[in-house]
């Protein structure tokens, strides 16, 4: 867009009304606080601090505001976003509001406890033997998302069972439903020796080599998945037959594949035993 031309306009001569000031007058300085302004560079330096900070407060500010981390930012505290799925929860496996946190928890758990998972769904219960030892990172953070409700009103939101109908797999832990979503934070992969036999509990993470593990989701296997060794984090491992078959008779679901006509189970809690 072409600038404007400036016009330049001749500066016009000031009547005077009651003779001509004296010269002196013209180099009387002003007295108490207004002579600040007669001092250019101290008005200049004031004038700065004055923006430069109001930059910062406002900088800080929005930070805080925003849940991002900052030099006081808790790990772990919870910020609930609405999300767009919030009317349609049963449909979608969407809960009503996600919590979302600037960053992974604080290690709390104690390595050399032993820590139970039960997961109460409306298909039935499932109780997982949590392996803090093999992957404490894992253990440690489904620990805080489970006493911190997160995963109550998700669901499985992933079943997935092969052409004879064989469920391999049933995943959770996405607040979305949809496969993409998360607690706000990624996780580190932790190598374990583990075999993926049935009832294996492991992290989810994208495909691509050297991801790291979403901050929530997790997946049980169903059946030996040997290729999946030595690329997972697994965490646990369900505690028992009753458990097992609860997960097998999951209603089959891909929202990934477009395959999800049937809602998936609801988890209603997860409660952690320490002992």
């Amino acid at each position: 867009m072409p600038r404007k031309k400036q016009v330049v306009q001749k500066q016009r001569r000031r009547k005077s009304y009651g003779g001509e000031l004296p010269a002196d007058a013209m180099h009387i300085k002003p007295k108490g606080a207004f002579r600040v302004f007669t001092n250019y560079r101290l008005f200049a330096i004031i004038g700065a601090t004055v923006l430069i900070g109001g930059f910062l407060f406002g900088a800080f500010y929005r930070g805080g505001r925003n849940g991002s981390p900052s030099s006081t930012s808790v790990r772990g505290a919870g910020v609930t976003r609405s999300t767009a799925e919030a009317g349609t929860a049963v449909a979608t496996g969407a809960q009503a509001t996600i919590k979302q946190y600037s960053a992974p928890p604080a290690m709390t758990i104690d390595v050399n406890k032993t820590y139970v998972a039960t997961l109460k769904t409306e298909k039935g219960d499932v109780r997982v033997q949590l392996t803090p030892k093999d992957a404490p990172d894992a253990v440690n953070n489904f620990v805080f998302l489970a006493r911190d409700g997160f995963y109550n009103g998700e669901t499985f939101y992933r079943v997935v069972a092969d052409e004879q109908g064989v469920t391999h797999f049933a995943q959770a832990g996405d607040p979305t439903g949809t496969g993409y979503g998360g607690p706000g934070y990624d996780l580190p992969a932790e190598k374990t020796g583990v075999s993926f036999t049935p009832g294996v509990l492991a992290m989810a993470k994208p495909a691509e080599a050297g991801a790291p593990n979403n901050g929530s989701q997790f997946f049980f296997t169903l059946q030996d998945e040997p290729t999946l060794d030595g690329k997972f984090t697994a965490f646990g491992k369900v505690a028992d037959e009753q458990s097992l078959q609860v997960l097998r008779e999951l209603p089959q679901r891909d929202p990934l594949a477009g395959t999800d006509s049937d809602p998936g189970a609801r988890i209603e809690s997860v409660t952690i035993e320490e002992s």
